[in-house]
C-alpha cells in the first residue's frame, strides 16, 4: 500500500450525502425552476462536487479520474450500441423498414388491441435481440407511428413499448446486464433467468391486462378517424415502397440474434442491410445513404402525425443522449471512487438485519443508484458486490440479490429521464421533453411491467415466497472459493 492510500479516509455518512444532496439540488434548479430539461450541467457539477470531496478525503486529481473514466470505459459497449441504434433508425426509415412496419400496423391491427399486442411484440423482438434499446429505437419507433394514427396519446405507447423492450432484456441470455447480475453476485445465468421468472411472469401478465382494458375502455376508440388512417397509409405509399420485403433488414437482425451472434455486429448487419434497401429499392444515393445514417432522414408526406417520426435517426441524434450518458457514468464513477455510495450502503446493511430487510435494500440500493449515478450498469454491480457477503451470512442464495438488483437496476433504469436508459427511450421515440412536452413523461407510470416487478420482488421478501436458501452445493462453493461472507452481529 503507498503512502498515498494510507492517508486516504473513508467518507461518513453524512459527507457522503454532500455530492449526491447538492448535485440533486442543482437538478431540481434545472428541471424544475428553469424548466430546461437538460441535466448534463448538473451532473458535471455533481462530478466536480465529488471530485472536491475526494480531495478532503486525501485522494489525488488522478485517482478519482481514473475511476470516473474506469466506470465509462466498462459501459462503451452501450455507447456503441447507442451510436449503432442511431445509424439503424436513420437508414431503416430510408429504406422503407419503418414505414412499412407502420402501414401494415395500421391495416392489420385494431386499436383495442394496439397497445397489448405492442407491449407482446416488443418483448418478443427483445428477448430475441438481447437489447431493449435496439428494439425501442426500431420496432418502438414503428409503434410510436402505429399508435398516432390511431390518435392514441404518445405517453400510453411509450408505456407499453418500454414494458415490452426492458422485459426481454431482463430475462434474455443475450443482454449485457442479464449476465452482469449473475457475474457479480456469484450465480449461474440461467439459474438467474429462472429466478426472475416468479416476479416477471405476475408483472407482464398485470401490465397485458391493464393494456387490453384501456384498449377498451378508457381509450375512446370511438374517435379513431379512418380518414386519417386512410391519409396515413397513402401518404406512407407515395413515399415509398411499401413492400414486405423491405422487412428484410428486420428479419435478418432477427436471425442473427437467434444464432447468438453478438449484438453490436447484428444491429450493424442490419443498418447494413438497410443502406442496400434504400440504394436499391427505395432508389436513394450511396452519399445520401451515408447522410441518413449520419444526420437522420427527411421527409415532407404532408401528413402531421407522421412526419415528427419519419424525420429522425442518425448518429448526431443520439449525440444527445451519449453525451448525457457519459456524464452520468462519469458522476458514478467518481461516486464510487471517492466511496460516497459504498458507505451510504455500509450504513443500510448494518441496520437491516432481516431477510425481507436486505432484499428490500437490495432493489431500493439499486433505485437509489439508478437515480443518482444514471447508469444501470452501476446500479447492478456496485449493490451486487457490496450485498452479496450478507445473503452469504444470513444463508440465502445470491440468486435473491441477483433478481433485486436486476429489477432495480434494469427496469428502472427506463424510468428516470436523467439515466441512461430514461435519456435513450425519450430520444429514440421522439417524447419531445427537452422541447417542453413533459406530459408525456406520463409514460414513466404507464410502463407498468417496469415498476410492478421491483414491487413484487419487495412483497416476496417481506412473505418469503419465491425467497431461496443457499444450497448445500453453494455453501460448498463459496468455501472453495474463498468467497466473502459478512460478519453478523445478533
Amino acid at each position: 500500500m503507498s503512502a498515498n492510500e494510507d492517508n486516504i479516509r473513508q467518507p461518513g455518512l453524512v459527507l457522503a450525502l454532500v455530492p449526491i444532496v447538492l448535485t440533486l439540488c442543482v437538478l431540481g434548479l434545472q428541471l424544475f425552476y428553469f424548466g430546461d430539461f437538460t441535466p448534463h450541467i448538473p451532473l458535471a457539477f455533481g462530478i466536480a462536487i465529488t471530485g472536491i470531496v475526494g480531495l478532503m478525503l486525501g485522494h489525488k486529481w488522478p485517482s478519482i479520474e481514473e475511476g470516473v473514466f474506469h466506470v465509462i470505459n466498462i459501459s462503451l459497449p452501450s455507447v456503441s450500441i447507442l451510436i449503432t441504434v442511431g445509424m439503424i433508425i436513420g437508414v431503416w426509415i430510408a429504406s422503407g423498414t419503418v414505414p412499412t412496419l407502420i402501414y401494415y400496423g395500421l391495416k392489420i391491427l385494431s386499436p383495442e388491441l394496439f397497445l397489448a399486442a405492442g407491449m407482446l411484440l416488443c418483448s418478443i423482438v427483445s428477448v430475441s435481440l438481447g437489447t431493449s434499446w435496439g428494439t425501442t429505437g426500431t420496432v418502438g419507433l414503428a409503434l410510436m407511428g402505429i399508435g398516432a394514427g390511431f390518435g392514441i396519446p404518445m405517453y400510453w405507447t411509450a408505456g407499453a413499448v418500454v414494458s415490452g423492450a426492458f422485459f426481454g432484456d431482463k430475462i434474455s441470455p443475450l443482454s449485457d446486464t442479464t449476465n452482469l447480475a449473475p457475474a457479480v453476485t456469484g450465480t449461474n445465468l440461467f439459474d438467474h433467468i429462472r429466478n426472475m421468472l416468479p416476479t416477471t411472469v405476475p408483472s407482464m401478465l398485470i401490465a397485458l391486462v391493464i393494456y387490453f382494458v384501456v384498449g377498451f375502455t378508457l381509450i375512446d376508440t370511438s374517435q379513431v378517424s379512418f380518414d386519417r388512417i386512410h391519409a396515413i397509409t397513402t401518404a406512407l405509399d407515395d413515399a415509398f415502397w411499401i413492400s414486405p420485403i423491405m422487412l428484410f433488414p428486420a428479419v435478418l437482425v432477427i436471425v442473427l440474434a437467434v444464432m447468438k451472434q453478438p449484438p453490436i455486429p447484428s444491429l450493424f448487419a442490419g443498418a447494413v442491410a438497410g443502406g442496400i434497401m434504400a440504394i436499391f429499392c427505395q432508389g436513394a444515393g450511396l452519399h445520401e445513404t451515408f447522410t441518413f445514417a449520419n444526420s437522420g432522414y427527411s421527409v415532407d408526406t404532408g401528413v402531421p402525425e407522421i412526419d415528427p417520426l419519419l424525420n429522425r435517426g442518425g448518429i448526431q441524434s443520439m449525440m444527445w443522449t451519449i453525451s448525457l450518458v457519459l456524464l452520468a457514468l462519469g458522476f458514478g464513477g467518481a461516486l464510487e471512487r471517492v466511496g460516497c455510495l459504498q458507505a451510504i450502503i455500509k450504513v443500510v446493511i448494518s441496520k437491516v438485519k432481516t431477510f425481507a430487510g436486505i432484499q428490500t435494500s437490495a432493489i431500493l440500493t439499486s433505485v437509489a443508484t439508478n437515480t443518482v449515478a444514471g447508469d444501470p450498469y452501476l446500479s447492478i454491480a456496485l449493490p451486487g458486490r457490496m450485498y452479496a457477503p450478507v445473503y452469504r451470512a444470513m444463508g440465502y442464495s445470491p440468486l435473491n440479490l441477483s433478481r433485486a438488483v436486476e429489477e432495480g437496476g434494469t427496469l428502472v433504469s427506463p424510468l428516470i429521464p436523467w439515466n441512461a436508459g430514461g435519456a435513450f427511450v425519450i430520444t429514440a421515440l421522439g417524447l419531445g421533453i427537452a422541447d417542453g412536452n413533459f406530459e408525456n413523461l406520463l409514460y414513466i407510470p404507464l410502463a407498468f411491467a417496469c415498476w410492478l416487478s421491483p414491487v413484487i420482488g419487495i412483497i416476496y421478501a417481506m412473505t418469503g415466497l419465491f425467497s431461496p436458501k443457499a444450497s448445500e452445493e453453494e455453501i460448498r462453493s463459496w468455501e472453495e472459493s474463498g468467497e466473502p461472507v459478512a460478519q453478523m452481529s445478533a
